[in-house]
């Protein structure tokens, strides 16, 4: 693969369990502990990177700059998830915009 495979449209998905390093119980408030909002902007961020990493050249890497994110709804921890990236647009060739999404 290269880099001028990539291309808006694509998507990339990974399949994870909630675990303890990915969830709060917001210091004891929650009867159980849930998938965090940090926890899961990790999960889309490591989904979106994995899926660009082996178009980009060799060396390279990418990191994230900007997220905005809606936390809608309580995974549990032991949850079977799936992180969803699509790749929407890049810009100047060195910035991926992605509409991201976990599902349960």
């Amino acid at each position: 693969m290269s880099e001028s495979e990539l291309a808006p449209g694509v998507s990339f998905t990974r399949a994870f369990v909630v675990e303890h390093r990915l969830t709060t119980d917001l210091g004891g408030v929650l009867s159980r502990p849930v998938l965090s909002t940090p926890g899961m902007i990790q999960m889309l961020e490591e989904t979106a990177y994995q899926g660009i990493h082996p178009y980009l050249p060799d060396g390279a890497f990418t990191v994230g700059f900007e997220v905005s994110v809606k936390h809608v709804g309580a995974a549990a921890e032991g949850t079977e998830c799936t992180a969803v990236a699509n790749l929407r647009e890049i810009k100047d060739a060195r910035k991926f915009l992605f509409d991201v999404e976990v599902r349960q």
